[in-house]
């Protein structure tokens, strides 16, 4: 069976080396990428089976890094799972709502971080993932 790839759009290095070292350690191929537009590009390029993004990230917010990914054919059928700081009453919300399928909070928590990501992979829902629940998203 082949490793589930995963990509991470985040700017900070720090939290870029710890998903990393957390995924990997678990028999994950990981890639990343510091902003959203070469997220979307490497997203592209190697069609990978999970999105981890943050939102606050410079020139192409999180939000908008969302909508391109659900706007495109080859990857709205991506899992994207917001990796976020933000966690004021109406955020998860608004994250959903810009077409990620989930929501973590920062810091992540390493006992769980793992097994969350699994989760959502495990998610096997046909092509259109869109739950009305979620407020459209996937």
């Amino acid at each position: 069976m082949t490793a589930s790839t995963i990509l991470v759009i985040e700017d900070q290095v720090q939290n870029q080396y710890l998903m990393k070292y957390l995924l990997e350690s678990h028999g994950f191929h990981v890639l990343l990428s510091g902003d959203g537009k070469a997220g979307i590009d490497a997203a592209l390029a190697h069609v990978p089976d999970l999105i981890l993004l943050d939102i606050q990230l410079p020139e192409m917010n999180g939000h908008d890094v969302a909508k391109a990914l659900q706007a495109n054919p080859h990857l709205s059928s991506i899992p994207v799972v917001a990796v976020t700081s933000y966690a004021m009453p109406g955020d998860r919300e608004q994250v959903l709502a810009s077409g990620c399928t989930g929501y973590i909070e920062k810091p992540i928590n390493p006992e769980t971080f793992v097994s969350t990501i699994k989760e959502y992979l495990q998610d096997t829902r046909p092509a259109d993932r869109r739950d009305s629940s979620t407020g459209g998203c996937k």
